[in-house]
């Protein structure tokens, strides 16, 4: 990875309905602009991601998605209202920030929720695309939720029965949705023991789905601080619970739209929780887009995948 840096420039922006959204740009204000799109949804941007790309060759912007990581109101606090925390709020949120920074084009870079973000925003937008490079492909249809929360505990029966134990009787017995609703309002409760124990329970069976990837980081998703974990379990369930509010299959339908801005999708074999399926059905319907699956690889990435992101970001770098 680059050596660590700062940024250089900094501030919160204000995107309406109450909400200020943290950004900040690093590397050379010269540079080729790039945008890191942050997974989760709700996990905030790591400044580690900060390493990935050539400091000397980019202007690389970072920005906390709406009430997580150091963006205000916290989704922490239940008092937080997340009914203006949407896909399409998050698309509007990326278009203030690039006019408020005053970029023309941005290269987009990111995975898991943070690519699903990403097509979203292409796809509405692709005149503001320059490239896009995927770790970990989502476009977070009902088909891939349901396979996540329920689904992979084929693989895992005892955990996920944990899982469903997490929430209400009443609430075990419908459909995925119905559950992850019910993890939802768990996780809004004034109680913050109640809150505490659905976040836990919510993150242990994350971890579950990629505890079998010898090369990538263990208890991802547990391994972050309280009000970090809070955040992320509550804006997960809130999205997940309503399909991201997007159309059944409309990225995979609509990435015709896409045409002229290459990409590169790296996507890891080994990935439980994201089967490679949706990468390839997303390569073949987006004509500039090159597939790398990497063999080694699950959803937490490894030294491979690593290597795969560099290329593809030092290659685009110099376009």
């Amino acid at each position: 990875m680059y050596p660590p840096i700062e940024p250089y420039d900094h501030g919160m922006l204000d995107v309406g309905d109450g909400n200020l959204v943290y950004w900040e740009v690093c590397g050379n204000p010269e540079g080729k602009p790039a945008l890191v799109v942050h997974g989760g949804p709700g996990s905030g941007c790591s400044v580690g991601v900060r390493k990935t790309f050539d400091p000397e060759r980019y202007r690389i912007v970072l920005f906390d998605q709406r009430n997580c990581g150091r963006s205000r109101p916290h989704a922490s606090d239940p008092a937080t209202d997340l009914s203006a925390n949407t896909t399409h709020h998050l698309i509007a949120d990326m278009e203030v920030l690039r006019e408020h920074l005053g970029i023309g084009k941005w290269l987009l870079y990111g995975g898991s929720w943070g690519s699903t973000l990403i097509l979203a925003y292409a796809q509405a937008h692709p005149e503001r695309v320059s490239e896009i490079v995927i770790p970990a492909v989502t476009t977070t249809r009902r088909f891939e939720i349901d396979w996540l929360y329920r689904g992979v505990g084929r693989f895992f029966p005892e955990e996920w029965e944990r899982f469903r134990q997490g929430v209400p009787e009443a609430d075990r017995d419908g459909d995925t949705f119905a559950l992850l609703a019910a993890y939802s309002r768990l996780l809004a409760d004034p109680d913050p023991a109640v809150r505490a124990k659905a976040a836990r329970d919510w993150v242990t069976w994350e971890d579950t789905v990629i505890s079998l990837e010898t090369n990538g980081k263990p208890n991802a998703y547990s391994d972050r601080p309280d009000e970090a974990v809070t955040a992320m379990t509550r804006i997960c369930s809130h999205y997940f619970s309503n399909g991201a509010w997007l159309e059944e299959g409309v990225l995979l339908r609509e990435a015709g739209r896409l045409a002229g801005i290459p990409g590169v999708l790296i996507h890891g074999r080994l990935d439980l929780g994201g089967p490679v399926d949706t990468a390839w059905h997303l390569a073949q319907a987006w004509p500039d887009a090159r597939l790398v699956v990497v063999d080694d690889s699950g959803h937490t990435g490894s030294e491979t995948m690593r290597k795969e992101i560099f290329a593809a970001l030092d290659a685009f770098a110099s376009r």
